[in-house]
């Protein structure tokens, strides 16, 4: 009997979504004959039942696509009265024998709780630009983030030059500063601040004159809309609202024209400020995520032909191989302290 898997993918968009999508279908079509459906919108789609079919034809030019083809929530179903039992119901009416499911902490974490509480057969891709999932070395999509970070330095330092300012480069991160440390190095940032080390507005306009003095007449800072203020009294960080998804997140953004505004006081250096928000997460993936998300989705139909469900296909190393869902639910994974240090050898 011919398996048939609905495909989803949650929480924010990534580049490589379609390219696992599209590796998946051409697999399990040509060497299983499974038969797929897209359940649009996330776990939203499973919640109210909805799939429509995905066929060769449907997916063979999405190599190319960015974003999510299928469409993408954060909808929690755990949010939801019987959100749980109407997703085993839902799942069993649509014929379903699997579910791959294509997300980040939150999508991958909901997808082992329907795994392990209501035997929904899942396996699951790693996908966010903050690269702070843990069970994988990296996580589909970032590489094509940090590329747009790095490209977006490398064009803010020519204006950055010409008017002799500070520009401070607010990028994606909420908990993991992977995004802005890598593309903060590859496009030259002079500081770099993260998440994982609170700073202070003194300490990073002591570094700004520092760099003034020996001459420079220009400087690019890169700054996680994550990252931690410290005073006194704790650490603090920047939001939007005070409002929540339904995974407990709060909106961040604005710490870029905050710190731009201090070091200007603070200086005597005009200072202004760039957040480079969705661009970061836009657009078609690079060659290496193409890559990388065909070799998931292809492992991913695996790993459901052999029925071992209740695992994430990673990288590891060179090398796609699975661990447990479980891993998605361990928490963030940081930078480690060693790669922060590295940062600091190109500070003033």
């Amino acid at each position: 009997m011919s398996k048939k898997v609905g495909i989803l993918t949650g929480g924010g968009d990534a580049p490589g979504l379609n390219q696992v999508i599209r590796a998946a279908v051409y697999q399990g079509v040509k060497k299983y004959d499974f038969e797929f459906v897209a359940i649009p919108d996330g776990w939203k789609g499973l919640l109210e039942g909805e799939s429509y079919p995905l066929s060769l034809d449907d997916v063979k030019d999405w190599i190319v696509e960015g974003g999510s083809l299928i469409g993408s929530t954060r909808t929690n179903p755990f949010k939801i009265e019987n959100g749980g039992e109407k997703c085993r119901e839902n799942f069993e009416k649509m014929g379903l024998t699997a579910i791959l499911a294509l997300g980040g902490e939150d999508t991958l974490s909901t997808a082992y709780k329907l795994y392990s509480e209501h035997k929904i057969p899942t396996v699951g891709a790693p996908k966010t630009i903050d690269n702070d999932l843990p069970g994988t070395d990296q996580c589909f999509g970032f590489d094509t983030a940090i590329n747009r970070v790095m490209e977006a330095f490398d064009r803010l330092r020519t204006t950055a030059r010409s008017h002799h300012r500070i520009l401070v480069i607010e990028v994606m991160g909420r908990h993991a500063g992977w995004m802005t440390l890598l593309g903060g190095i590859a496009g030259g940032a002079d500081i770099i601040l993260l998440p994982e080390e609170p700073f202070t507005f003194d300490k990073v306009a002591e570094k700004l004159k520092r760099l003034k003095k020996q001459g420079r007449k220009y400087a690019l800072v890169a700054v996680s809309e994550g990252a931690k203020m410290e005073f006194a009294e704790g650490t603090d960080i920047i939001t939007q609202d005070a409002q929540l998804d339904e995974f407990g997140h709060v909106r961040l953004g604005g710490i870029a024209k905050i710190l731009a505004k201090e070091m200007q006081e603070r200086i005597d250096w005009e200072a202004r400020y760039v957040v480079l928000g969705h661009l970061q997460r836009g657009g078609a993936p690079t060659a290496f995520d193409r890559w990388f998300s065909t070799r998931l989705g292809i492992a991913a139909v695996d790993q459901i032909a052999q029925e071992n469900f209740g695992v994430m296909v990673v990288l590891k190393g060179s090398k796609i191989t699975s661990v447990s869902l479980k891993e998605a639910a361990k928490g963030i994974r940081t930078v480690p302290k060693q790669f922060i240090e590295l940062a600091k050898i190109f500070e003033p």
